[in-house]
């Protein structure tokens, strides 16, 4: 017993105890209301209210300034992990600082992102760490375990990752589904979120838009089946924004909105973020569901507990015990010079023939090119920068402003149309500060400026800088730094100080006039709108309605000077040429949008070869939050550089590594692919059958997994692997055998040796350690690294389990997945799993081992997969490998619903069994078939209509299956 009057507010007791206390104090409206993102305040009890969700993905988002680290892929490129734990634990200070000023901030932060950098044309791949799932994992675990901290009772934050699960497009994110086989699923996706988990440092998970095998995410069996079951503490499931509304909105999963919600709540969604602040939806639908019986008291109590128990950790009702609630460290010295080591570790550096490093000297010129060059870019997830230093800003601080020269590279033009010149009137450099910079709860409801006049035609012109960011999407911008924006009431103003917002209104396109080879319309992107000339000044809309065609003004460009002829100018009259090109993350690859291409946009490819023409001494430094597939830059120049946008001391890092004041040491973190033709469909997640990633990837990279260079080499020796029981040992020893010190990024991977491990599809090859080491000119250190042994296994369809069969695997250690120095070998012993023992247990559908136009769908709204034909006028085939049917089988018997109809062929026999639906996709019946194969062999299956086949079970001769 406690003598304290108010039990869940007693410190002595454990989170648990103290949940349940105040859960029981809690009225049921009091308890639905706590389902909702923006929980209300308890006052009868004296508890605050709280809100989950708070954006931290490489800094405080969203909340006003803060400080800006690395995008997320460059902290991914760091290979570091005590480096992103540090990391962590700043930004994790930084919330509890403006906590304290702000309660708008919350502690629940959102973040990291674990969702695997499958594709390179995922539109959010700034947001991911890796396309490999063990360094995905590895980095997630160094983030939340700075966001938690230390102490072993209170959490200085409590993390959630992002995006529960096989989440890869924006395009029809809300409504595809990701057809992912059992082995891709427990290989691959679960992997990535299933080490941060155990390793006790994450709060929750959040579950993604789409749908997984033809079941939406939110009410996801695995959430209840995998997730929970790797933490022996309570996780907390918060919806993404609107999610739980798309279930019958968007994807019809669903009739109603109470049955949406009680299916979520019941596999296991927590807190329900929909409608913004406006709770009274949600709870409504929570008591609709409760009311038509759908749920009880209990699924709400359990999600609620959990929430409980989370703000309890957070220290929420012990302020005077809680080790974080006095932090205040925010933009302090050693966070920005954790800033600025963290882009340094960033840069990866692709290719040097000797150009770098780049010593400043006397007399020594260089000059600064590209449209990226005197930018410092911002992403959806970025806080606002308190300090900015672009790659101009930083090569003059490193070289003198007057060694460096700068020409951006973006073509001056003016626009003419029958009224005169479009031109900026009044006080075109007034600005109110970066977009953002207050903070707001939801960013997307930030509005355009009113405050400045529209655009007006007449004799006088404005001239603009006009970029085309690839696929025609145009920015304009003034002298000033002012682009041409669009705000709420359908004008045109130069008023936006970047491109940004959830809809970005500073992106334009061109439309050709029919018959007029100069001629064109502009297009406003984000409202669909038709650039007009008005009297009351230049608009694409009236009233709320966009102009259409018909009611455009006609525009001719003038050029003025050519983006490639400045730069050529300016490249000749240097020593070496710098060329930054990238991309801008809110335009042509971000959240809602995927890429189209790899290729570098032309306007940015034609900038390059200018400079290169003009001063063979050039350096492409591409500032990207993806890969580009650069062959010909690759092939041309003498230096390439990639670092991911690096937060606000992105130019002081890059010009301390041009000038060799830092060995650049980042490495890849996904595979960079020569063309567009390397690549699969955006939709196909079976990266297994379809060969991606450097797992799989059959063809030659333009730049491998791993890869990256130094002004150092390393020498690599001395290896050992041996068996340890449920460990792999393995050591090697890494000498610095250059004249600098420098950092080494030590890979170590493994793969069964092929024939001596069976018939499974297995990677080429496996990254099961790393370690990044920094060695003085001729030290060397050894290396240890501690491996599970199950790390060499996968998923064995035909048994339904982890597996790592009998044989010989190889230990290959380097400096990248394809330079490998060092190899070893072990043996492991044991008893192969033989194979399938159908007879006894029959198929799963999705369990194949290979598979030919077919996707995964759902069983039931509940649980379970069946397979059926990706197309309705083409067969989908499956194949089942090492199939025993023992001495005989005498019948099959499917479980399937739908129409078309079902061949079986293995060992000689073949049967077609044709079915005619009795109901809906789910309305699964059993049919049966003669089959009569005997002993071990190939099962192939061919579908062919609507049919959606769940299972097969087998009959000996004489039998029933």
């Amino acid at each position: 017993m406690t003598d304290h009057p108010l039990p869940f507010r007693d410190p002595r007791l454990s989170f648990a105890a103290r949940a349940d206390d105040l859960l029981g104090r809690l009225t049921l409206d009091e308890r639905i209301a706590m389902l909702h993102q923006f929980a209300p305040a308890v006052e009868r009890l004296g508890i605050g209210p709280f809100r989950t969700g708070q954006e931290a993905l490489h800094g405080v988002a969203w909340m006003g300034g803060a400080t800006v680290f690395p995008q997320a892929v460059g902290l991914g490129a760091t290979w570091n992990e005590d480096l992103v734990r540090r990391v962590g634990e700043a930004v994790g200070d930084e919330v509890r600082a403006k906590r304290a000023r702000d309660d708008r901030v919350g502690l629940n932060v959102w973040a990291p992102t674990v969702n695997l950098l499958r594709h390179p044309l995922w539109g959010r791949g700034e947001e991911g760490y890796s396309e490999d799932p063990a360094l995905t994992s590895a980095t997630a675990v160094a983030y939340t375990r700075g966001l938690r901290g230390d102490d072993p009772r209170y959490w200085r934050t409590a993390p959630v990752l992002k995006h529960w699960l096989a989440h890869n497009n924006e395009t029809d994110r809300d409504t595809a589904s990701s057809s992912v086989r059992p082995r891709v699923l427990h290989e691959y996706d679960l992997r990535a979120f299933r080490d941060a988990v155990r390793a006790g440092a994450v709060a929750g998970v959040m579950p993604a838009y789409n749908l997984v095998n033809g079941r939406p995410n939110h009410v996801s069996p695995l959430l209840e089946r995998h997730l929970r079951t790797w933490s022996s503490g309570p996780l907390v499931v918060c919806s993404d924004a609107g999610a739980p509304s798309n279930l019958v909105d968007s994807e019809h999963y669903f009739d109603t909105h109470e049955e949406a919600t009680a299916a979520s709540l019941k596999a296991g969604v927590d807190s329900f973020t929909d409608h913004g602040q406006d709770s009274s939806v949600m709870t409504g639908r929570v008591r609709g569901a409760l009311e038509r019986g759908l749920i009880d008291e209990n699924d709400i109590d359990t999600a609620v507990r959990r929430l409980l128990t989370m703000r309890l950790a957070l220290g929420e009702f012990d302020p005077d015990l809680d080790p974080y609630a006095a932090v205040d460290a925010f933009d302090t010295p050693g966070h920005r010079a954790l800033a600025q080591e963290a882009a340094e570790q960033a840069v990866v550096l692709l290719k040097n023939d000797g150009l770098l490093p780049l010593a400043p000297a006397d007399g020594r010129t260089v000059a600064v090119v590209g449209l990226l060059a005197d930018t410092c870019k911002l992403d959806w997830y970025s806080g606002t920068l308190l300090h900015r230093s672009t790659p101009l800003d930083g090569l003059r601080a490193r070289y003198g402003a007057e060694n460096v020269l700068f020409a951006e590279g973006a073509d001056r033009v003016r626009l003419k149309c029958a009224d005169g010149w479009l031109r900026v009137p009044g006080n075109p450099s007034a600005s109110t500060g970066a977009r953002g910079a207050e903070g707001a709860l939801d960013p997307a409801l930030l509005a355009g400026r009113t405050d400045l006049p529209p655009l007006v035609c007449g004799p006088v012109a404005t001239e603009l800088a006009l970029v085309d960011w690839g696929n025609g999407v145009l920015t304009f911008r003034t002298d000033e730094g002012l682009y041409l924006s669009v705000a709420d009431d359908g004008y045109v103003r130069a008023s936006a100080d970047e491109p940004g917002g959830w809809v970005v209104q500073e992106t334009f396109r061109r439309e050709a006039v029919e018959g007029h080879a100069d001629r064109h319309r502009l297009v406003h992107i984000g409202t669909g709108g038709y650039v007009a000339v008005a009297a009351d000044g230049v608009k694409v809309a009236v009233d709320g309605e966009k102009i259409s065609a018909a009611g455009a003004t006609v525009f001719e460009t003038e050029t003025v000077e050519r983006g490639e002829d400045a730069v050529a100018r300016v490249a000749a009259a240097a020593g070496t040429v710098v060329v930054v090109a990238g991309n801008d993350p809110h335009i042509n690859g971000r959240e809602t949008e995927d890429r189209t291409t790899l290729a570098l946009p032309a306007q940015q490819d034609r900038l390059w070869r200018a400079a290169h023409a003009a001063n063979p001494r050039t350096v492409l430094v591409l500032t990207s939050a993806y890969p580009y597939a650069v062959t010909d830059a690759a092939a041309d120049l003498p230096a390439l550089v990639w670092t991911a946008h690096g937060g606000q001391a992105a130019g002081t890092a890059l010009a301390r590594v041009l000038a060799g004041d830092v060995s650049p040491a980042g490495r890849l973190p996904q595979t960079w692919y020569a063309s567009d033709a390397d690549l699969p469909g955006l939709f196909d997640y079976d990266v297994i059958g379809s060969r991606q990633t450097y797992l799989y990837f059959d063809g030659t990279p333009l730049f491998p997994f791993g890869h990256g260079l130094g002004y150092s080499r390393f020498g690599y020796a001395d290896p050992d692997a041996r068996l340890d029981g449920d460990l792999l040992r393995v050591a090697l020893t890494v000498t610095n055998e250059g004249a600098v010190a420098a950092d080494e990024v030590a890979q170590l991977y493994a793969r069964a040796v092929p024939g001596s491990e069976g018939g499974a599809d297995l990677p080429h090859r496996r990254l099961v350690g790393h370690r990044r080491v920094h060695l003085a000119p001729g030290a060397a250190e050894r290396l240890d690294f501690a491996v599970p042994v199950e790390e060499l296994g996968h998923w064995s369809v035909a048994h339904g389990r982890w597996s790592v069969e009998p044989g010989t695997y190889e230990i290959l250690a380097g400096a990248s997945s394809a330079d490998i120095r060092l190899t070893a070998s072990v043996t492991v012993g044991g008893e192969p799993s033989g194979p399938r023992p159908v007879l006894r247990d029959g198929l799963e559908a999705a369990d194949y081992d290979e598979q030919r136009g077919t996707e995964i769908l759902d069983r039931t709204k509940r649980d379970g997969d069946a397979v059926a034909p990706s197309s309705a006028t083409e067969p989908g085939e499956l194949r089942f490998w090492d199939c025993d049917f023992g001495d005989g089988v005498g019948a099959v018997t499917l479980t399937a619903s739908g129409e078309g109809s079902v061949v079986v062929a293995a060992d000689g026999h073949e049967t077609e069994v044709l079915l005619t639906s009795t109901g809906g996709p789910y309305a699964f019946h059993a049919v049966q078939g003669v089959f009569r194969p005997r002993g071990v062999g190939e099962l192939r299956v061919t579908l062919r209509g609507s049919v959606r086949l769940a299972r097969l079970g087998f009959a000996p001769a004489g039998g029933t299956a």
